[in-house]
């Protein structure tokens, strides 16, 4: 009985615990679950709503502690194959004072880029109130990406409404052209598209959040709805059905690590479509995710409980 579905790459990720000390020169670091996908997965999940993770993991110490953290955060594993061939991704983080922290993957020719998309075909759509993904997983491999496709002609077969967030990773792709195609393609499918400012000055060449939306919008008939991720400044949104509109970001007084914010700005806008709230209303709830995301070190940390969330949107004077 699986509400919400995702794929991706989880990341065992290792954040120093040295404030603005390099990767180079820090010596101490925490062990955390990573992956803006996972991320989602776990902050769907901690919201009270049944979540399953597709991937693919080694037989190592990193890909069981991957499993043992997903099961731990009540998230259903039963896609998540784990093999012998290939070993599971882990990355480096700093930890700043300002601004985003540096970031240094190992994850060329992992188990999940070798991923088999037969798993694809145990999937069970009939209880999915939306599909989550993200442009990561079809920029690790070709492999990747074939599956990454293959799942999103199975979502449109089965009416299952998709977010798609472009999570740019440069690094990851062979050139900034190849990844603006792909991506760009891989947004048509989607019934939301969620970039943020930054990575639509290059997917599409503009800053402006009108230009920005309406650019997906015309991208492909599948999509009836643009959000814009302006960062502290909220969010812009615009629909096919002519709704045009922005909600404001929370203050927060102490940003502690961005990363993860996006995906809790996904977490909580489909959260709440799935709770039936408006439009506006889910949006509302994803900056009020993002905005706790920001406060905690590891990338999905922050993500509230019900009673949680109800807590700060109540210290914030807001009613949903």
């Amino acid at each position: 009985m699986t509400e919400f579905l995702t794929i991706g790459e989880p990341i065992a990720l290792f954040g120093s615990k040295e404030i603005d000390r390099s990767l180079t020169d820090a010596t101490q670091f925490q062990k955390f679950l990573a992956g803006a996908e996972v991320n989602v997965a776990v902050g769907v999940s901690r919201l009270g709503h049944t979540s399953t993770y597709i991937s693919q993991v080694g037989k190592d110490p990193f890909g069981e502690f991957i499993i043992k953290e997903l099961k731990k955060n009540q998230i259903d594993t039963s896609l998540v194959e784990e093999t012998s061939d290939y070993w599971t991704a882990f990355q480096l983080k700093d930890r700043v004072s300002s601004g985003d922290p540096s970031i240094f993957y190992f994850r060329k020719g992992s188990a999940a880029a070798h991923f088999n998309q037969a798993i694809l075909e145990k999937i069970d759509f009939s209880t999915l109130k939306f599909a989550h993904l993200s442009g990561i997983f079809p920029a690790i491999s070709q492999q990747a990406c074939q599956a990454f496709t293959h799942l999103i002609e199975l979502l449109a077969h089965h009416n299952i409404p998709t977010t798609f967030d472009p999570n740019l990773r440069p690094q990851l792709w062979e050139s900034t052209d190849k990844m603006r195609d792909t991506l760009n393609y891989l947004a048509s499918f989607a019934t939301i598209v969620l970039p943020g400012i930054n990575e639509a000055d290059i997917l599409v060449g503009s800053r402006d959040p009108d230009t920005i939306a309406d650019f997906y919008l015309n991208n492909g008939t599948a999509t009836k709805t643009v959000i814009v991720k302006l960062g502290e400044d909220g969010a812009f949104v615009k629909t096919k059905d002519g709704e045009r509109f922005t909600v404001p970001g929370f203050y927060v007084k102490e940003v502690i690590d961005t990363v993860g914010a996006g995906d809790g700005f996904a977490v909580g806008l489909l959260t709440g479509l799935m709770e039936n709230l408006s439009l506006k209303e889910a949006v509302i709830r994803a900056n009020a995710v993002g905005a706790l995301a920001v406060q905690s070190a590891g990338d999905s940390d922050g993500y509230p409980t019900q009673e949680e969330l109800a807590r700060f949107l109540t210290a914030q004077e807001v009613q949903i």
